[in-house]
């Protein structure tokens, strides 16, 4: 059995409002983009924030890395993919964001998420079978 694909891009064009002072995107901005293609994701496996909190689930941001490699400039297009590489103890999601026309990449990143049950605001260390069933992975 193969693994299910786990990745979602979208594509977005740099705002005006996006840019600092020498015009190009403010830092940070780019947790907004990492953001956007987040839910995105999420939402493609029907596991949006909407959904987290109907499961009985928060699932915060703990920890979140970026490394920027090359600016992002006003009215650019780029594309921003997000791939689920963890979910066994913590959702884990690397992100890639790339030039829509080059494919150059401008920023690497990722973001670590844990399960926190909303009824007792207890971490949880092993992810909830929701998040399993939703992703269509197995579990172990």
């Amino acid at each position: 059995m193969s693994a299910p694909d786990l990745s979602h891009e979208v594509e977005l064009l740099v705002a005006f409002h996006d840019l600092d002072p020498m015009n190009v995107v403010w830092h940070g901005n780019y947790p907004k983009y990492l953001e956007i293609a987040r839910c995105a994701l999420l939402e493609r496996f029907g596991y949006d924030y909407p959904a987290m909190r109907d499961s009985g689930y928060a699932w915060p941001v703990v920890d979140m890395r970026l490394k920027y490699v090359r600016s992002a400039e006003f009215n650019q297009r780029i594309k921003v993919r997000a791939e689920i590489v963890e979910w066994e103890n913590r959702l884990k999601i690397e992100f890639e964001i790339r030039d829509a026309d080059s494919g150059t990449v401008l920023t690497k990143a990722y973001t670590i998420q844990v399960a926190v049950d909303m009824a007792t605001k207890e971490m949880q260390y092993v992810c909830p079978p929701v998040l399993w069933e939703r992703l269509g992975v197995p579990r172990p």
